[in-house]
Formats: C-alpha cells, structure tokens, sequence
C-alpha cells in the first residue's frame, strides 16, 4: 500500500512539473515561450529586471551601468490560464506562457504597461564577424499616457510620445535609456548599442543593433521621484559637488595664454562682480600632434603651476579641457598604441593645422580615439593626468567629447576592437566608462577635494561620477534657447541630476559685431537669466567673448542685467547648495519637470517651457526676442513686453518679483522687461537666502534672511558641510529643518543636528513673511518681521 501511494505521489510531481511552464528561482521565475528562455528577477519588490534569450542560447551579461546586485525579496508565483503571475509586496507580473508577453500592474490589480504580444523580436546579424541579434522589445502605452526622459534631444519635445529616435551619442544629443511615464512607472533599457527609440499609434519600441539577449529594468516608483530613486538604487547615487562649483563660471573658446586666462579673475575681482569658476579650453598643450598631451606644452603657459596659484590666489577655482583621444606625438599615444588601446577612425581635429576650416591637401591630425573600456587604459590616462595637470592643484575636469567625435562615419568604423567587444556593442557607454575612469582614479588618489566634471556626454548610470554634462556645441538663436529646457528636463527625468548649456550658445559668428551687437546683448542677458537657474551657471561659447565687462560700462543695461543674475544666484546658495543635498541623501532632481510635482494637472504634460528648480521656484525662461528692432538694429525700451506662464493647480503661485498671488491652474501675463525672468514660488515655500559675496565660500551663512510664502504649511532643511571634502560621507555635515505652519502662523526651526569642523554655534535668521510690499525681488528685504538669534536648538517663531 505504502509503495501505491508512494507511486502515485510520484507520478503527480511529474505530472505537475510538466503541467507547470515556469521554474522558480531565488529571484523571480524563469518561463520557456515561444521559443523564447525568460527570466524575470527582483531587485527590490518595486524593481524587475528581464532577460530575454533565443530558447538554448546562453545569455549573461555583466552590465556597466547596474552596480546593484539582485536581492531575494518576498513573493508568490501562480500559474493559471497560461498566465504565471509572480507578486511581490509592490507589483504584479505576469507572464503569458503561449505569447510571451509580460503585464506589470499593481498590487491591486490596476495596469502599468504591458508590453506586445509576440513583442520580443530576434534577428540574426553579425557584428564584427561575430554571430549575434538585432533585438527588438516593444510595448503598448495608453493613447494618453506621457512618458519622458530618453537624454538630452534638441527637438523642443517634452512628452516623448509620437517620436523616433536614435540612441546615440553625439555632441548634442547624448542618449540616457531610460523611460518614464506619468503613471509612475520607468523602463530602463540595458543595452549599450545604437538604438531606435519609437513611438507610435501601434507601440512603443526599443530596437538595438547589437545584443545577445534582450534586458531591461522595470522600475515601479509610484510617481517621477519615485522611478528616479529606483534607477538611483539600481545605478548609483550622486555625490555631492563642492560649494563653489554652483556659484558664476566664466569660459570661453579659448583663453590663449595664461597672463589672459588670470587677468579675467583679476577683472572680475576689480569690478567686484562674483566669480567662482574659470575654464581653460583646448590647444595649452601646442600642436594637434601634441593633442590632449596632459602637458603645458604652449610658450603662452610657461608656468602653469603659477597659473593655478594666482587663480587660487583671487579665491577663484579653475578647471580645463581635457579629451578621450591623444596626438600621435604625445606619451600616452606610444604607450597605447603599443598595447592597441588605440581606435581606428577619424576624430577631432581631422587635420594638423589649428586653423578651421582646414583644406582637404593639409596633412592629417593622426589623433586617435582610446578605448576606456580596458580598465588599463583608464589607469594609463589618470597617471597621465595626476602627473601633468592635477598636481598642480587643478580644481577639475572639462571632458570635452566623450560621445566622442566621429567625423565620416563608416559602418565598419564600428568593428574597431575595444576591450569589452566591438565599438558597435558598446558605443553608447562611451561616456560613462571614460568619465567614470577619472572619478574613480581621483577618488583612489585624493579625497581632499571632491571630483567635478564637466561633460559632453553621459550615459545611464554617470549621475554616480562626479559630472556635470553640458548640452554640447549649440548655436546661439532663440529657437535653440528654447530647446533647451525641454532637453535639460528630460535628462534629469532619466536620473542624473547635473545639466546645463553653454549661456549665449557656442556658435554665435551669426550675430555681426558679438557682443557689440544689440541682438546678441538681448539674447545673451535672457540666457544668462535661465542659466541662474540651472544646476551650473556657466557663460561659454565661441566667435564672442562673453566676459560681463565686454557687454559695456556698470549702468548699461546689458551689464546691469549680467551683474543683476549673477548677484541673485548667488543669494540663492543656501537654497542651492540644500538642494544639492536633496539629491544626493534623497534621490532628488534639482531641474524638475511639472510632471513630477503636478502629476495631475494635464496641462503640464507637454508643456516645454516651464520647470521647478529644486521643488518650490517655478521658472519660466523668456525664448524670444522683445526688445530688438530689427529696422533700427538696435534694442528698444518704449513698452514692455509680456509672456503667458502657466500655473499648475492644487497650490497657489507668489509672483518673485512683485509678492502678488495668483492661484493655480490658470494661465497669466506676466511682464518681461529684459532684466526680468517669470519666476513664482509655491506657497508654503521656505526660502533662505545668503549674504553678498564675491564667491562662494567667502562668507559664513551667520546671517540669513528667511523668506515665507505663506498659503500653505511647508518645511525645508538647510544644509551645511566643509564644503570641498568628502568628509560629508563619513557624517560630518548639519542640517538644521524648518517648519511652517500656515494656520496658526507658526514657525518652528529646529535643533541642528551633526557637526563638522567649523560649524557655526550661532547666527542670526532675518525672517520675512513675503508680501507685495515687503521679501520680493532679488534684493535683500528692507524689512524685517522677525530677528532671530539661533543658537543651534529649536524656536518657535509666532507671526
């Protein structure tokens, strides 16, 4: 009897495990589907990642971007109607055993985004002579869904609906994908090869030239926030960048020597305009068969290391240009190209000489692009670099073409060899691996100061080295301003942080006369008022040189205005340098698209021209020209021009300049003279300002003023570290929470907590309850409601 029943136990296993089309594991399941090997496996319970292989073909992939592992997190699997449904404490997927097809919903049920049945495409391919696939994954969104992010595109979009993209870097667009829609979910897609991205009434689809296997994340945030935490825990977290790099930098193409380059700080000091930040642009090292030699190669910087004390002398950091390939005369080209780290196609300059445009009979550059896939090679450019520049002092980095540049593209240029496989399969993390190369080496060598990069380009994942990525070498027009935002916006949405473009636009020859031209002064002073209010305020650009003091005299309106935003952003550190924390202790966004706050205002979805800085100052970035007349060619003042801003609804809006009120989900006028940017401020906001300064660090934050936009309970936490240090990671940093409570008029600020070498023990809080006639405008308030001494323990202040 024992035996029967034994007989029969086993048959039923049998009969269930060939019932059964799935295999648990650790981490999720793993189905067999049309031909297809599946497997889905947590990260989290909100995050899945997917692996999509021909059925029999080994498929693993360490990923560049991923530095998560995968971790056993709680669930259940079921299977039934063809369908195994595996649920964890976040979200449900289910997985169609005949089709293929995977639906993410909620735990109650409710559906995210499913993707298309039979919508897992492989076709065969080779990729420099090795067998592999094209593939293809694609998705079915709801007709009204927006969804977001994708890296930074010069086409004025901000839903990414209705488009077709290709991912891949380029000096002005830099691919980053990541996927966001409104209804709180992300989609990351691993894959490093070039990539079509389309959107259209049938589906949603990435299509990628080369890959083994098909593999993304779903990420399940619940809103913007959310999804960026999700690709921050998946890929990294920011650090914090030094207090100095978010005050004023000046640059241009190029300063030729370095008497030039210190004589600027020295003006900027006389004039005493702020400044924080001066960039050295290309050709110190001489000739292009010197390129990027890491030397100061150039008789006009005899003494670099002087160069750098001066700078530092005025209170003033510098950074400089620095390139991913090398001149065949310089050191590291020999040694490179003797271990083949070397690729083989044409780069920036093409030719010897400096001049531009060169002639096709001038001899050839032989620059060469490196391969900083090979952890060697990303060793060999940091010794260079420690050696030749940052033992100098040198403050950091401007990476300059780190897509990289790819002049006269052929396909076979993507059979080059690099370490990681062909230069086609990884080409899109290009950036991440050469920046990511400089970050980690600094860090092994010093953490006296921390790593800041500026950067052309960036992939998934670079928000975790240091970098500030810049919207490539844009023309100066209006049209091009305006796109701007949506393209900053849409980069942040894919989780890193840092952005900003060149203030004026890099190529401006079409302005007769620079900045003697009255056009040109307009467009300029408009840039400059929404480079206030992007991550790094930074002027650059070629043809014109964009010094404040080239603009005219103290008292012109073009000087006036430049000195006016520059002023304003720097009262507007304490807010800065707070939310710099946010996103670095937080996951927070400093450029927020509307959608992020204001997830059920429709109007917003694709609204392009507005956005929150940090998460209560809504700005709105004057795009076209009110004051020039073309007739006269000359700007003319005798009436004010106007702009439409929208306000989202569920809060009210104080107008920055005037203190007035308006309430939300409404469109208003607003007047636009040339020294004025839209700026509202959400009710309930807490807004510190800092001193007057020179730069950044100049002084201490002993007195603040503390503006109210009352109409609503609201909080805010000041942050304060050593400023230049990484100490901040060991704990030695303070914060110091306010908050407001709107019906009773009560303002508590809080005990501070933490402490770090030289806190302050005292200070003095001037808060302001914003009104029209008192806390408005860039200036400090002439009244005071409330003095506060603080002490560092916690006081209540009743209005």
């Amino acid at each position: 009897m024992k035996n029967f029943i034994f007989s029969l136990l086993f048959l039923f296993t049998v009969f269930q495990a060939f019932a059964q089309n799935h295999q648990k594991t650790n981490l999720g399941v793993k189905v067999h589907a049309q031909n297809i090997d599946l497997e889905v496996q947590f990260y989290s319970p909100e995050t899945v990642r997917i692996i999509k292989s021909p059925q029999g073909k080994t498929f693993k992939k360490e990923s560049l971007t991923i530095i998560k592992k995968p971790a056993k997190a709680a669930f259940t699997v079921t299977e039934a109607n063809n369908t195994v449904t595996v649920k964890s404490s976040a979200i449900q997927v289910a997985v169609n055993t005949l089709t293929g097809k995977i639906s993410y919903s909620d735990t109650a049920g409710k559906q995210l985004l499913t993707e298309k049945d039979y919508g897992a495409q492989f076709t065969p391919t080779t990729d420099a002579g090795e067998k592999t696939f094209i593939i293809r994954q694609a998705f079915m969104l709801e007709p009204e869904e927006a969804v977001y992010g994708l890296g930074i595109y010069q086409r004025g979009k901000m839903s990414q609906r209705g488009q077709k993209l290709l991912l891949r870097q380029d000096n002005l667009e830099d691919t980053s994908p990541v996927l966001q829609s409104v209804k709180g979910y992300g989609i990351y897609w691993d894959n490093y090869s070039p990539t079509y991205y389309t959107d259209n009434l049938a589906e949603t689809s990435f299509e990628s030239e080369v890959g083994d296997g098909i593999d993304y994340y779903f990420m399940y945030g619940k809103n913007a926030d959310g999804v960026i935490a999700q690709m921050r825990d998946l890929s990294g977290q920011a650090p914090m960048f030094p207090l100095w790099t978010f005050g004023y930098w000046q640059s241009k193409e190029r300063y030729e020597s370095q008497a030039e380059l210190v004589d600027v700080v020295k003006k900027y000091r006389d004039l005493k305009v702020p400044l924080d930040g001066i960039i050295q642009d290309w050709q110190y090292w001489g000739d292009n068969y010197q390129w990027n030699s890491m030397e100061f190669l150039n008789p006009e910087f005899p003494n670099p290391k002087k160069m750098v004390d001066d700078v530092h002398g005025m209170n003033a950091h510098m950074i400089i240009s620095i390139w991913a390939s090398f001149g065949p005369q310089t050191k590291p080209f020999g040694i490179m190209k003797d271990k083949g780290m070397l690729m083989d196609f044409v780069t920036w300059p093409p030719r010897a000489v400096n001049t531009w445009p060169a002639k096709p009979t001038d001899p050839p550059s032989g620059v060469k692009v490196y391969d900083p896939y090979n952890p060697e090679a990303r060793k060999i450019y940091w010794d260079y670099l420690n050696k030749g520049i940052f033992s100098l002092g040198m403050d950091g980095w401007w990476m300059d073409s780190t897509d990289p540049d790819h002049l006269d593209i052929k396909d076979s240029d993507f059979d080059n060899k690099t370490y990681l496989g062909s230069f086609r399969k990884v080409r899109n993390a290009f950036p991440l691996m050469t920046v990511g190369g400089v970050y980690d080496n600094q860090r092994k060598t010093s953490s006296d100061k921390r790593v800041f990069i500026l950067t052309r380009s960036a992939f998934a994942g670079q928000q975790r080295y240091g970098a500030n990525t810049w919207s490539g070498d844009i023309t100066s027009s209006w049209e091009t301003l305006a796109k701007q935002i949506p393209a900053g916006v849409n980069f942040s949405l894919t989780g890193i942080p840092y952005w900003n473009s060149d203030i004026g636009g890099f190529f401006s020859g079409k302005y007769q006369g620079g900045h003697d031209n009255p056009e040109f002064k307009e467009l300029y002073l408009r840039w400059l008022e929404f480079g206030t209010f992007c991550p790094m305020m930074r002027s650059h650009g070629t043809d014109t040189a964009r010094e404040i003091y080239r603009f005219g005299a103290k008292g012109s309106w073009a000087y006036d205005g430049i000195e006016k935003y520059i002023n304003l952003r720097y009262s507007l550190l304490p807010y800065i340098y707070s939310t710099a924390w946010d996103v670095t202790s937080s996951s927070g966004s400093m450029m927020r698209g509307l959608v992020m706050d204001f997830p059920e205002d429709k109007n917003v979805y694709d609204l392009n021209s507005e956005y929150l800085f940090g998460k209560s100052i809504l700005v709105a970035p004057v795009t076209t020209s009110m004051y020039y007349d073309n007739n006269k060619k000359a700007n003319t003042f005798d009436k004010t021009g106007s702009q439409k801003v929208y306000l989202p609804k569920g809060t009210k809006w104080v107008d920055f300049w005037t203190g007035q009120t308006f309430e939300g989900g409404q469109t208003v006028d607003k007047e636009v003279p040339v020294d004025i940017i839209p700026l509202y401020v959400k009710t309930g906001t807490i807004l510190p300002l800092g001193p007057k300064v020179q730069y950044a660090t100049e002084k201490k934050w002993d007195e603040l003023e503390v503006r109210i936009y009352a109409g609503a309970d609201g909080e805010f936490t000041l942050y304060e570290d050593e400023n230049d240090n990484y100490n901040y990671e060991k704990g030695a940093f303070s914060t110091i929470k306010f908050n407001w409570n709107d019906k009773a008029k009560v303002l508590t600020i809080g005990a501070a907590t933490g402490k770090f070498t030289g806190m302050l023990k005292s200070r003095k809080f001037n808060v302001v309850l914003v009104t029209p006639q008192n806390g408005t405008g860039a200036n400090k308030s002439n009244k005071t409601d409330k003095t506060v001494a603080y002490k560092g323990m916690m006081q209540t202040i009743k209005f």
